[in-house]
């Protein structure tokens, strides 16, 4: 296969971040983490989604679009591996849930605009967790802006995502989906079930490599 770009999805709180620096940490892959706590929007976003939905959304796509231009230039092009606790695609996501449907054809249009040249991941890491899960880890970490996270805005997300993923990967199939529950293995406290993500993820880039 072509360099490793690998992304990690998944809801919020499920611990994307953390299973990425543990992949890039392994295989010595360059770690791309996703701008949140510099987005001047997203604390008010929180207050009222319906207000500061746009400008939230549109902050977040033209910062991963120059993050993705970066690391094609910097790493990709120069045959170095990259690890990502996030894909693109989330944008799509979390805008189709919060914008309304003029604002999100606009945004759809700029998105496609954007994300046409943009490098395309070759492995997605796909985690989920029960909402549960999801709380305790978000109140873990302690942002304040996700303090004002609803649970039934947490519950429509991960229906979106579950929703999303299951579309990704019938448009598509050349690119492999590995999928974890959250609820059934903790990566973060349980080195046994790390390791039992990372020989699956030797394992996916071996396999595509033949």
């Amino acid at each position: 296969m072509s360099i490793p770009f690998i992304t990690v999805e998944g809801p919020i709180g499920v611990g994307k971040t953390s299973l990425a620096k543990a992949i890039g940490n392994t295989y010595q892959f360059e770690l791309l983490k996703e701008i949140v706590d510099e987005n001047p929007f997203l604390n008010k976003f929180y207050e009222d989604i319906a207000e500061w939905s746009f400008q939230t959304e549109m902050f977040f796509l033209c910062n991963r679009y120059k993050q993705l231009s970066d690391i094609e230039k910097k790493y990709l092009s120069k045959d170095t591996a990259v690890v990502a606790d996030y894909h693109i695609f989330k944008n799509l996501i979390f805008a189709k849930r919060s914008l309304s449907k003029e604002e999100y054809e606009k945004y759809e249009a700029i998105y496609h605009i954007l994300t046409k040249d943009m490098p395309v991941p070759n492995l997605v890491i796909y985690l989920d967790a029960s909402i549960d899960v999801l709380v305790d880890r978000i109140d873990l970490r302690g942002r304040e802006f996700e303090k004002k996270i609803s649970t039934t805005y947490l519950e429509q997300l991960s229906s979106d995502y579950r929703m999303f993923i299951d579309d990704f990967e019938l448009k598509h199939p050349e690119i492999p989906v590995i999928r974890f529950n959250g609820d059934e293995m903790d990566f973060v406290q349980n080195n046994q079930d790390l390791q039992i993500i990372l020989e699956k993820v030797d394992e996916t880039l071996h396999r595509r490599s033949l």
